[in-house]
């Protein structure tokens, strides 16, 4: 039973001619695949007349004279006398070829409507989960030391004890632990030009401020807080005591200012 491909059937001695003309020219498989660029298993199909295997009768007839014109075998004839043995036709299958941009297109089509789609279901969700947004009432402040006077409040009560009044409520008080203006009186101050170095301790030798202070910044001390003091750039500070700008020269020495501060307040220099 003969093999059909397409409207061929491969013609008795058609292979067998190729196969003596490579030989003849001392030609292998693998040499012929090289200079034809086409594959060995192609060109072995073409000897052995297994034309099924090598593709469409288009395909066929293309590789059969590009391998006769390598060999100089004609092999139209061989070509003739397949087309006389006509077969059914081959069925064509249509291949429909989707182009890059519709594909892309058709791809984000479908993303958009899965976004959509998440939109409309999370959405609703969200809502109905969020808190309710808006200002939270502000709660009156009250310093701890401003504290209301109870005697004139029971004298209020008393005058009034003869007609029902009706009070707002007010709102209620919350602790403050700022401290009230007259706890912010400085007593010694610092202000700073630029850039220096500080030292503050306590009478009993704790640790008030060791840091690098910038241009800009203030310190301020009560009585009592401050036992010595070092400046590591005296000509970047002003030095306050008691409403007076201190002269730094006694205390200073190179650029570096220490003084002391005694119990009845006054400042003296450290003697090393």
């Amino acid at each position: 039973m003969q093999s059909v491909v397409g409207d061929m059937s491969p013609p008795q001695g058609c292979g067998e001619a190729l196969r003596l003309a490579r030989e003849q020219a001392g030609l292998s498989l693998q040499e012929v695949s090289q200079r034809l660029k086409m594959p060995a298993k192609v060109l072995q199909s073409l000897e052995a007349g297994q034309w099924d295997q090598s593709g469409g009768a288009v395909f066929v007839r293309g590789q059969l004279r590009s391998y006769g014109r390598l060999l100089k075998v004609d092999v139209e004839p061989f070509l003739q006398q397949a087309d006389a043995v006509v077969a059914a036709p081959a069925e064509l299958v249509s291949h429909t070829h989707t182009p890059r941009l519709q594909h892309a297109f058709e791809s984000f089509k479908r993303r958009a409507v899965y976004v959509v789609l998440t939109l409309v279901i999370v959405t609703p969700v969200w809502m109905a989960l969020r808190p309710a947004s808006g200002p939270a009432p502000e709660a009156a402040t009250a310093s701890l030391d401003d504290v209301p006077d109870a005697s004139r409040a029971g004298n209020e009560g008393q005058a009034d004890a003869s007609r029902p009044v009706t009070r707002p409520q007010a709102a209620p008080y919350v602790a403050s632990m700022a401290p009230s203006p007259r706890a912010t009186a400085s007593w010694l101050s610092l202000s700073f030009r630029g850039d220096s170095w500080v030292e503050v301790n306590a009478p009993d030798g704790r640790k008030v401020e060791h840091a690098l202070l910038r241009a800009g910044d203030e310190r301020r001390y009560a009585p009592g807080e401050v036992g010595r003091v070092k400046l590591g750039d005296a000509t970047a500070v002003e030095v306050q005591h008691a409403g007076s700008t201190v002269d730094l020269a006694p205390y200073q020495r190179a650029n570096v200012a220490r003084f002391t501060v005694s119990s009845e307040g006054s400042l003296a220099p450290v003697v090393d």
